[in-house]
């Protein structure tokens, strides 16, 4: 399902060119967090470190090219718990992935938009989805993907021809978190920033994109701490399956 695939691709769209873009460039001078080390060191350990992690909160935006915005405002762990809201231009939907279902929860328009490539499915289904959990195919791998932290952080990791050219900058603070800024400038004319904890783990805290086609920033926190979905009540669920075969009927 495209509003599916479009959302889940708000992280990869902003991190993936950030953080792939945050291998290579200056070391560190001294008395400065990652005393010595390069950029492609305090990259290569940042991704390290966040595919590590049991769990993250991941929350941010990105721009399309045809001028609509995608957001992602998830909890998510290794085991694919995840809870949380995904959107896509004016829409929105809850997202619960528990005991290996995944359930959404929009409104009408949410799934107007969502099933726009099956117009007269569209018009069937969207009145009866809406407000409802939708337990979604087991198989649907689009669906899937929306809770699969160890696939988003392997997507940062994808396109090894960006990992040169970044520049360490100076430490600030993301979320009342101590940060060390990378950056890196692209012929293209987007501006790529990199915000590496200094403390403890050197998570990823933030990472933007300005300029270029996809301008957009995701912000990483509350790593480790538990994601537990309740399993949404059986009177307010219904099966995108049965609901669809019941409108072939």
């Amino acid at each position: 399902m495209r509003g599916i695939k479009v959302a889940t691709a708000v992280a990869t769209a902003s991190v993936s060119v950030a953080l792939l873009a945050g291998c290579g460039g200056d070391s560190g001078g001294d008395g400065k967090p990652f005393d010595g080390q390069s950029a492609d060191d305090i990259a290569a350990k940042a991704v390290e470190a966040t595919r590590q992690a049991k769990s993250m909160h991941v929350k941010g935006d990105t721009r399309l090219g045809d001028g609509s915005t995608v957001t992602i405002d998830v909890s998510v762990d290794q085991e694919k718990n995840c809870q949380g809201t995904i959107g896509a231009a004016d829409t929105r939907a809850d997202v619960r992935h528990t005991e290996a279902t995944l359930f959404l929860r929009g409104d009408e328009q949410y799934w107007q938009n969502a099933l726009k490539q099956q117009p007269e499915a569209a018009r069937k289904m969207a009145p009866e989805l809406q407000g409802k959990w939708v337990r979604m195919p087991a198989n649907d791998a689009a669906a899937a993907g929306v809770c699969d932290k160890r696939g988003f952080v392997a997507a940062m990791d994808e396109d090894k021809s960006e990992r040169q050219g970044m520049k360490r900058g100076d430490t600030t603070e993301v979320n009342g978190e101590e940060a060390l800024k990378l950056t890196k400038e692209k012929s293209s004319g987007e501006t790529l920033a990199l915000y590496v904890a200094t403390e403890g783990e050197p998570y990823i805290l933030r990472t933007e994109t300005e300029g270029g086609e996809n301008p957009g920033s995701v912000t990483f926190s509350d790593y480790g701490k538990p994601v537990s979905p309740e399993q949404p009540p059986a009177d307010q669920t219904v099966d995108m399956k049965e609901v669809a075969g019941g409108q072939r009927a």
